[in-house]
């Protein structure tokens, strides 16, 4: 990650920091490792909500080798105009991930193969949480994985149990990864895996 990239992450956190949720992007050892579920043949649907400055884009990008679609679901619009610049071969949209059945119908979509999340939970009140992982899981095809992240040293407060907790409300399978230590800040990476049909509705 440029430090032009590590600048333009630092003044949108400090310009919403409700949206971006973090001061700096995530590192590459991350990125490997929740991009993990991009199959290496075929030609999947992948959607990236909260791509931000693209850490996480690239390492899509070099798994999908130029197959399949990449979809990418961004709120702020200079993060998605940068990463539309960078990545001109992505589809990028400017729209909030709460849309995301709503964004892949006027592509012509259904369902995604993998949907790779690098929203910032902690910062989301249990209402959004709830409606994010709610719109997530029935964007999410019945063969497919979805991940996201979490930092290690904040697992046990409020939000990222609560997190947890509906995560496991909407998919069969919730596999929690080892702690990418070379991170700043160390975190892990939920796979999850059969979205239940309808997702559960957690209490709030």
């Amino acid at each position: 990650m440029s430090a032009h990239d590590r600048a333009a992450f630092l003044h949108e956190f400090a310009r919403a920091p409700f949206t971006v949720g973090a001061v700096a992007p995530s590192g590459e050892p991350l990125a490997d490792l929740i991009t993990a579920p991009v199959t290496c043949d075929g030609d999947p649907l992948v959607v990236e909500v909260g791509p931000g400055t693209g850490a996480f884009t690239a390492a899509i990008q070099r798994r999908l080798g130029g197959r399949g679609h990449h979809l990418a679901v961004e709120v702020n619009e200079r993060f998605a105009q940068r990463l539309a610049t960078r990545y001109p071969q992505i589809d990028v949209a400017v729209a909030d991930a709460r849309d995301l059945r709503e964004v892949l119908a006027e592509r012509g979509h259904h369902r995604a193969d993998v949907i790779v999340s690098g929203l910032p939970w902690a910062a989301f009140t249990a209402g959004r949480q709830h409606d994010l992982l709610d719109a997530l899981a029935g964007a999410l095809a019945p063969h497919g994985a979805f991940t996201t992240f979490a930092y290690a040293h904040a697992r046990w407060a409020p939000p990222a149990r609560r997190l947890r907790r509906f995560l496991g409300g909407r998919f069969e399978e919730v596999v929690v990864s080892r702690t990418v230590w070379a991170n700043v800040p160390p975190a892990f990476v939920y796979f999850c895996r059969r979205p239940r049909v309808p997702a559960l509705a957690v209490g709030r």
